[in-house]
């Protein structure tokens, strides 16, 4: 039987993100919190209550890249990545922290700021994941050179 490894979360970024470059071969490694919440109403009280769960989230290369330049603290993103567990020795003692490792990240609000490597544009935002080519200038033919079709406008944020 096959296994399955996938993490999907939606939710706000706690803080910047940090921002490391490998020293064997220069790739990005950046890591950020995020934030996700459950709201429900308590039966017994009324009252409303409020669970906030938070998750370390990493990223690689050229995603990694993209998430420096993209996340700040507060931003609503949709994170895609598969769950890990690992161990390393910190001051002579035995640390293990668990992480979701991203192979996709789609920024679902505005970015307050925006830097050399930004998109140009929402679409070129929103496709922006490991399997699907970052393009950072639009070409003068800009839906016929798509490496996949355009999404449909059906309503929905991401």
């Amino acid at each position: 039987m096959s296994s399955l490894n996938k993490v999907i979360l939606i939710g706000r970024a706690g803080k910047d993100p940090e921002v490391r470059y490998s020293q064997l071969d220069g790739k990005a490694m950046v890591n950020f919190p995020i934030a996700t919440s459950d709201e429900w109403v308590d039966k017994q009280t009324g009252e409303k209550k409020e669970k906030t769960d938070w998750h370390r989230v990493v990223a690689f290369g050229k995603l990694g890249e993209i998430c420096g330049n993209w996340v700040s603290k507060g931003r609503l993103l949709y994170v895609e990545g598969r769950f890990q567990s690992r161990t390393y020795e910190k001051d002579g003692a035995q640390q293990s922290i668990s992480e979701i490792v991203a192979n996709n990240v789609q920024f679902l609000s505005p970015s307050s700021q925006r830097t050399e490597t930004a998109p140009t544009n929402k679409f070129q935002e929103r496709s922006m994941n490991t399997t699907n080519q970052f393009i950072q200038e639009e070409p003068s033919d800009y839906h016929s050179s798509m490496p996949f079709p355009l999404p449909k406008d059906d309503g929905m944020p991401f």
